[in-house]
């Protein structure tokens, strides 16, 4: 595949951007399953689709999961962060009950803590060297 190949266009730019988010469970407790995760994934892409983000990959154990999301310029990837984080929350809780014992005290799914990382294109040197060799005579 083309590393180009995830172009994106809004009205005003030309962008490919993305995001490596992880989210863990609070106190790392292990209760995940396949279908937690299943439906972990349903929700995750749902919320991507109403911010116009694309879930490109998405993975995760017993106690984390692993995001890879396109998203334009416009979003702020803080936003996007939170809502994930919020909404995932609150659904699997209603959806699946059995997972409030490993929460007694705290009606939070996540960990207060979470990694965004942006990544994509070449090294900063590489980037660097080309910045430099612009308007050079040839």
């Amino acid at each position: 595949m083309d590393e180009y190949s995830g172009i994106r266009t809004g009205r005003h730019c030309v962008f490919l951007r993305h995001a490596h988010v992880v989210f863990v469970t609070k106190f790392r407790h292990r209760v995940f399953t396949g279908t937690h995760l299943t439906r972990m994934e349903e929700i995750m892409r749902s919320v991507c689709a109403g911010f116009e983000t694309q879930l490109s990959e998405f993975n995760g154990e017993n106690n984390h999961v692993h995001l890879l999301v396109g998203f334009p310029p416009k979003i702020a990837l803080s936003k996007l962060v939170n809502s994930l984080n919020g909404v995932s929350s609150r659904r699997m809780r209603q959806e699946f009950p059995e997972l409030a014992r490993h929460y007694y005290r705290a009606s939070k799914l996540w960990s207060g803590s979470s990694f965004a990382g942006s990544l994509g294109g070449p090294p900063i040197s590489v980037l660097r060297q080309y910045i430099e060799q612009q308007n050079q005579p040839i």
